[in-house]
């Protein structure tokens, strides 16, 4: 599971690099496009301490489930109040592919406890 944590904290850093930098390529860049980079450096980081210390690993995933929870479900209380009045712009695809992301590792990350318990 660290090594799923790992990278899937990849993942959202490059969404937020990616928003990051077409943002700035058309003059509209934005610090809030770098949301997944941090909530993939906060999963990448659990990830390598989970692997480095195998008496808090249990702890450590959990705590980046939560991290994964969060980044599931902030993207959308922004998206889904405003649904009607959505364009499909670099921002909504941002959030959409944090969101979407988040709940992938989430899913696996439930899969996982699942099997460890049985």
């Amino acid at each position: 599971m660290p090594n799923i944590a790992i990278v899937f904290g990849i993942l959202l850093s490059m969404i937020g690099v990616a928003g990051y930098i077409y943002g700035a390529t058309n003059g509209a860049a934005s610090l809030t496009a770098l949301i997944p980079f941090a909530f993939g450096t906060i999963l990448e980081i659990l990830g390598v301490l989970a692997k480095a210390n195998e008496g808090m690993r249990k702890h450590l995933m959990h705590a980046a489930v939560v991290i994964g929870l969060l980044g599931f479900i902030l993207p959308l209380v922004r998206l889904v109040p405003r649904m009607s009045e959505l364009t499909l712009s670099a921002a909504v695809i941002s959030q959409l592919a944090m969101s979407a992301v988040c709940l992938v590792f989430v899913v696996l990350a439930v899969r996982s406890f699942i099997a460890a318990r049985g």
